[in-house]
């Protein structure tokens, strides 16, 4: 018999991102069938009901949420147990009877830091309050926090802009500043190449690049994935990219972003055209070259050689069939021929739907490039599909794919069950933040997919050569479950076209 347990922590308080980690960590316990620790909002109230716990009697979102059901009394406790050293490893603010208590607003320690860079992390109904305070203060802003409204952004950045400061963000995942990784950050070294990114996978393909071809990097200024919208305008981008071009480090700088609006991607062009410093730009929209092109033009650009981008090849078919020729066509034969994606980077799902849907025709998907391909991300898919897990709608409640794998793996068991797929492309994205393991898990999934027969699997692998995860052993996991792994997503997708076409 189930047993369960929940209780509200008042007054303890830890950021999301380390607590949607917990809350991972949590479920991978022994017989833990549903957990959740966060802070008791309302969000994350419906979610705990929603996972058919009783919310406690009177908590609101200044209380810490635990609520963990276990097969059994034994594995509950040792869930708990798990729970509360996770949360001691990461020291969770709360009544402490230490003399020296830390700022209890973003202004208080702004005021007694001084001017520097404020980092925001929390729930998106509350990260304009905390931004205006760091502006306030003298601050640049960085806001990892996603789900705040245009309306909000666009005043940020105005207030910044006429204070000399830059906002990076909403939804800004990625940046270096300073030699220093924030968010999804790699291990790179120093050189020449400044990035302004309106995305943050795509920086991270970029950088990672980069990285491959022996080049460093001055910085990478995040500016929110709206941000080169026509409602946003380019506010940060602007303002980004003067900051490089007074950087005597910075000899070139590459613009990196998602689709942007035509005439905020025209202004822009026009924009650097002006500065002092050359600018790249690598768009992901029809008619652009893929983010590895872009790379390297711009790496021509500095007189650095381009490298054969790394790539593990992989197997065809299924390890047992293979071996028996007769059951491998069969399986092949059963298949008919649709690509399916799931990717934890957006842009990345972007680069990839704009290149297959050049040679593949029309791409479902929740984040379409038209919106009469749009698809509901928990829908079963339709012909050729590409799922970006990152999205906000499957990630509110929940850690980002790129830490919490479980939502793609049990969507990577579909797939493989359905017989219209022929083939699976992926991304794993490395680095500080990501999972600390990803080949581990997904190795031995995409070797149970493959099992079924006639399927091939493709991986985009987004690492740099010094990142805690070790970027070849991860390769070498992925293709020794028989995948093909590419360094570069562009070749990866490609790839996968034309394994669906029946020639890879």
């Amino acid at each position: 018999m189930s047993a369960e347990h929940v209780e509200a922590r008042p007054g303890a308080y830890a950021d999301s991102v380390t607590l949607m980690q917990v809350s991972a960590d949590a479920r991978k316990s022994d017989g833990v069938e549903a957990a959740l620790v966060a802070m008791a909002t309302e969000l994350n109230l419906s979610l705990l009901a929603g996972l058919g716990f009783q919310p406690p009697p009177l908590a609101g979102p200044n209380d810490l949420l635990i609520a963990v059901r276990a097969g059994d009394e034994t594995g509950l406790t040792a869930a708990l147990a798990a729970v509360d050293a996770a949360l001691t490893a990461r020291p969770v603010t709360g009544d402490s009877s230490a003399v020296a208590q830390p700022p209890r607003t973003t202004a208080a320690a702004a005021r007694a830091a001084g001017p520097g860079l404020v980092l925001v992390s929390v729930p998106g109904r509350y990260a304009f309050a905390e931004a205006m305070d760091a502006l306030d203060a003298g601050c640049d802003v960085m806001i990892f926090s996603d789900n705040m409204p245009v309306e909000q952004e666009v005043r940020l950045k105005d207030i910044a802009a006429q204070r000399g400061l830059l906002v990076m963000g909403p939804d800004c995942g990625t940046a270096i500043v300073g030699g220093v990784g924030l968010g999804f950050a790699h291990t790179l070294s120093p050189g020449p190449a400044g990035l302004v990114a309106a995305s943050g996978t795509g920086a991270q393909q970029v950088l990672c690049l980069l990285d491959a071809a022996g080049a460093g990097v001055s910085a990478a200024l995040g500016v929110g994935g709206r941000d080169l919208s026509a409602a946003v305008g380019g506010r940060s981008a602007r303002a980004a990219l003067a900051a490089l071009d007074d950087d005597p480090a910075t000899r070139l700088i590459i613009v990196v972003s998602k689709p942007p609006a035509p005439e905020v991607a025209a202004g822009l062009r026009g924009y650097a055209a002006a500065l002092a410093t050359p600018v790249h730009f690598a768009f992901v929209a029809p008619g652009e070259p893929d983010l590895t092109a872009a790379t390297e033009a711009a790496l021509g650009a500095m007189g650095t050689q381009v490298p054969a981008w790394p790539r593990w090849p992989g197997a065809s078919g299924a390890p047992r069939a293979r071996a028996q020729g007769a059951r491998a066509q069969q399986a092949r034969a059963q298949r008919t021929g649709a690509l399916r994606g799931l990717f934890a980077g957006g842009t990345l799902c972007d680069e990839a739907m704009v290149i297959a849907s050049e040679r593949l025709g029309a791409i479902r998907s929740n984040i379409p490039l038209r919106p009469q391909w749009r698809l509901h991300p928990h829908a079963p898919s339709q012909g050729h599909t590409m799922i970006d897990f990152g999205d906000d709608e499957l990630t509110a409640g929940r850690a980002h794919p790129m830490i919490d794998q479980s939502l793609r793996l049990e969507r990577l068991a579909a797939e493989a069950a359905d017989p219209a797929t022929s083939v699976i492309l992926l991304d794993v994205v490395l680095g500080h933040g990501a999972h600390p393991d990803p080949a581990a898990e997904l190795g031995p999934a995409i070797a149970a997919a493959r099992a079924r027969g006639g399927l091939t699997v493709a991986v985009s692998l987004i690492g740099a050569a010094r990142d805690p995860q070790d970027l070849p052993r991860q390769a070498q996991v992925l293709q020794a479950a028989g995948a093909h792994v590419f360094a570069s997503n562009a070749e990866a997708t490609r790839f996968a076209c034309a394994a669906s076409a029946g020639s890879p």
